[in-house]
């Protein structure tokens, strides 16, 4: 369901207003006026890990650091993989291993609880 940015011709304000279907009337939710001009609004697209994957392929100095496990490198890796990600579950030790790949060190992972691990 689409949020419509509108300028209001009666309160002069810019308002967004979420519309359930395009045979309804908007109203400014400010003066409830029906004098609204639509605006163009800016909108993002997400990437998919498809386009993603492509991104980082086509870096020849991103895939060459990973070829040579620089540790700077699979943190770019990293953090292009994650980009746009609404849920944050990363540990504080997940994080303290990424700044210390971002300084070009290796971290110890075994620390890191791995979800994907047969031992339990």
């Amino acid at each position: 369901m689409p949020i419509y940015e509108y300028h209001c011709n009666g309160c002069g304000r810019k308002v967004a207003i979420y519309l359930r279907s395009f045979e309804s009337v908007p109203k400014c939710p400010q003066c409830g006026s029906e004098e609204l001009s639509r605006l163009f609004s800016t909108f993002a697209l997400r990437k998919t890990h498809q386009d993603i994957y492509e991104d980082i392929l086509t870096d020849g100095q991103l895939t060459a650091g990973m070829m040579r496990n620089d540790p700077r490198a699979l943190a770019e890796w990293n953090r292009r993989m994650t980009m746009g990600m609404e849920d944050d579950h990363s540990s504080p030790e997940y994080d303290e291993a990424l700044e210390r790949m971002e300084r070009g060190e290796i971290p110890d992972f075994s620390a890191i609880d791995n979800p994907f691990s047969d031992e339990d």
